[in-house]
């Protein structure tokens, strides 16, 4: 299944429960893996380049499969062991091909363009599965070849440092997890944290520092990536643009008692400049055992530190479209429309909203 190039993501919910995501959207039902849940096991060992330990005690795995797969497991602590695999098949993307693949309207890659080259630091959400590591390697393919490119992943997934013709210059660093007691610093023996790769980073000449999935408290390697002011690029899950903050500020005070919630607003309001959310739509085909899924940039959003009340001020740059699809234009905050020189079709978006440029 693995090596199946018309297979995106593999699904395992107990040995015979299996299920398959093409890469046309469908998902269907597929054989059993092995012939019971017992049979069911995990090689995590093997991995020669990423190996993790997977047991009763450590019942959940996050690793990266020899081939650049992510599998994600749970046992143990489950009703049945569970599986997900990860396939990255859009290694090279670009946001022209999300166009055709009717994820973005031309209208919003210009924008989205203009921004990456403008370093703004975006922020891509979504669901799960929703398309946000393509939306990002998408964006990171608008970074010009000359720059130097630091990535910080908990498992390697943009696979950047893969792609030297497009992009020639790239320090991947990988998280690593520690194993046995609490040392006095409070790390297990070996853990190795975005933290740590993040600080050490700052002596490597890096044009850009990109975070990649935010799911905890890696948040703050983010936000000081994007302090920096080069451009960083992060991915977190939430249902829309706003919740995407509060996710992540509830991201910032895992961190302990000392980081209060205004304190991470506004860092978050500080630090972010535009938010990307990827939508998810999953419908059923006929027969009841395939569904169809499809993905494309519901909301773009920009932030901005606001009233004390919330903290933080957004502004719907492209709104929800009421009948499904891409966002549509939506209100152009004055500080964004010098994107224009960037490249962004402001003219395209005015008269996409039914509006035209006020002239003197």
């Amino acid at each position: 299944m693995v090596d199946d190039d018309s297979v995106e993501n593999i699904i395992i919910t107990g040995a015979d429960n299996v299920w398959l995501e093409k890469i046309d959207g469908t998902l269907v039902k597929a054989a059993p893996v092995a012939d019971s849940d017992q049979e069911l096991s995990f090689v995590a060992s093997r991995s020669e380049v990423n190996a993790r330990s997977f047991s009763s005690a450590t019942p959940r795995l996050h690793m990266r499969l020899d081939g650049g797969s992510r599998l994600a497991a749970a046992a143990w602590v489950t009703a049945h062991p569970s599986v997900v695999i990860r396939r990255h098949r859009l290694r090279r993307v670009t946001l022209d091909d999300l166009v055709e693949r009717d994820m973005l309207t031309h209208t919003q890659a210009t924008f989205l363009r203009a921004a990456i080259k403008a370093r703004k630091s975006v922020v891509v959400a979504g669901g799960q599965g929703a398309g946000k590591t393509t939306v990002v390697r998408a964006l990171c393919a608008v970074v010009d070849p000359w720059e130097a490119i630091g990535t910080f992943e908990t498992e390697f997934e943009l696979h950047l440092h893969e792609l030297k013709d497009i992009h020639p210059i790239v320090h991947a660093w990988e998280a690593r997890p520690g194993s046995g007691g609490i040392g006095p610093d409070g790390k297990q023996a070996g853990e190795f944290t975005l933290d740590e790769a993040l600080y050490d980073s700052f002596r490597f000449n890096l044009s850009r520092q990109i975070v990649g999935e935010v799911r905890g408290r890696e948040v703050w390697a983010m936000i000081k990536a994007m302090e920096s002011g080069a451009g960083s690029i992060s991915t977190t899950h939430a249902a829309s643009g706003e919740a995407a903050i509060r996710k992540l500020v509830t991201c910032a005070m895992e961190a302990g008692p000392h980081v209060t919630k205004e304190l991470a607003t506004s860092k978050l309001a500080e630090t972010i400049d535009i938010i990307v959310q990827v939508h998810l739509e999953t419908v059923p085909l006929d027969g009841g055992d395939k569904w169809r899924r499809s993905r494309w940039v519901s909301e773009i959003i920009h932030v901005a530190p606001g009233e004390a009340v919330k903290g933080y001020a957004t502004t719907h740059v492209f709104r929800p479209n009421p009948a499904g699809g891409p966002a549509i234009p939506g209100t152009m905050p004055d500080e964004l429309r010098s994107l224009e020189r960037y490249g962004f079709d402001l003219s395209a978006y005015l008269a996409e909203d039914g509006r035209e440029e006020d002239t003197l």
